[in-house]
């Protein structure tokens, strides 16, 4: 186990969707069908999580898009929707989290990163809708290297990008599959709950006061 001594790390590395951006289909979706119920059967079995990774992995949005309305014609417009209204997912940033990586850059002690699934057509818009994602010393894009976490090579890609030692790294993720893959790679982690608890674990870990 690592040594929770001060200064031991010298690097962050962050996802976005869900811990810094509170971003969700269901915003979107809430205003298109009648129930939760309607909702749910649609995002669980015709826009699901796993069609949108592979938007992440670097899938074009209109290959995605035309590949669903013709496996499901009755619901083309719910589905054309996904990404032609893609900016009502968005619902600001999450502002305990932000506050944390103020003061993390605030500091000065540590390089910043972003390690993020997401498509490459989508992200120019998070760009200009977060300045905070300015703060980042570096940020990794799936859709835009065209591999995503879980896979190894995509957290070994941002380590040798910008010479980050995996032993002074902490990585922190609201997907616990993407935690356990970052610390099969020997980044040391935290899975993200909400913005209290990342604050308690940072503070354990020295990282803040």
């Amino acid at each position: 186990m690592k040594s929770q001594t001060k200064n031991v790390y010298d690097t962050i590395i962050f996802d976005l969707g869900s811990v810094l951006i509170d971003w969700n289909p269901r915003y979107l979706y809430r205003k298109i069908f009648a129930t939760e119920a309607e909702m749910d059967s649609f995002l669980q079995n015709i826009c699901t999580s796993d069609w949108n990774e592979e938007q992440d992995a670097g899938r074009s949005l209109q290959e995605a898009t035309e590949m669903l309305v013709a496996s499901h014609p009755a619901h083309e417009a719910q589905i054309r929707a996904y990404y032609g209204r893609w900016k009502e997912m968005l619902n600001g940033e999450i502002p305990g989290s932000v506050q944390l990586l103020r003061q993390l850059k605030d500091s000065g002690k540590y390089k910043l990163y972003a390690l993020t699934n997401w498509s490459n057509e989508t992200f120019p818009l998070a760009l200009v809708e977060f300045p905070f994602l300015q703060w980042f010393d570096g940020i990794v894009v799936s859709g835009r290297e065209k591999q995503r976490k879980p896979s190894p090579s995509f957290y070994q890609l941002l380590l040798n990008r910008y010479q980050v030692d995996a032993d002074h790294a902490l990585f922190i993720d609201d997907n616990l599959r993407n935690v356990k893959a970052a610390e099969a790679q020997g980044i040391d982690s935290v899975h993200f709950v909400h913005p209290e608890q990342l604050k308690d674990a940072l503070v354990s870990k020295n990282i803040l006061n």
